[in-house]
């Protein structure tokens, strides 16, 4: 059995990926947002290191939630700003 075929057997289904989506994006997004402002304001340091994990906890617990409330919002925008695949 190779790597690929073990991966595509522990995929979700295809109606998970509304919620997968903005689940990845969050993580990723507060992450490297958090790790700058954190990084900014304390400069790396030990006390960064100790700080920077809750602080990045604490922005995915608001991040996730508002990305799963905001995103119905922003596809509608985005279709009435961008043209439609010819």
């Amino acid at each position: 059995m190779t790597i690929r075929s073990t991966a595509a057997r522990f995929r979700l289904p295809a109606r998970y990926a509304a919620i997968v989506m903005p689940f990845v994006l969050s993580v990723i997004m507060t992450f490297v947002v958090s790790a700058i402002s954190t990084l900014r304001s304390l400069g790396l340091s030990a006390e960064f290191l100790s700080t920077w994990p809750v602080a990045w906890g604490l922005s995915w617990l608001v991040a996730f939630p508002t990305l799963l409330a905001v995103l119905p919002v922003v596809r509608r925008v985005v279709g009435l700003v961008v043209a439609p695949p010819r």
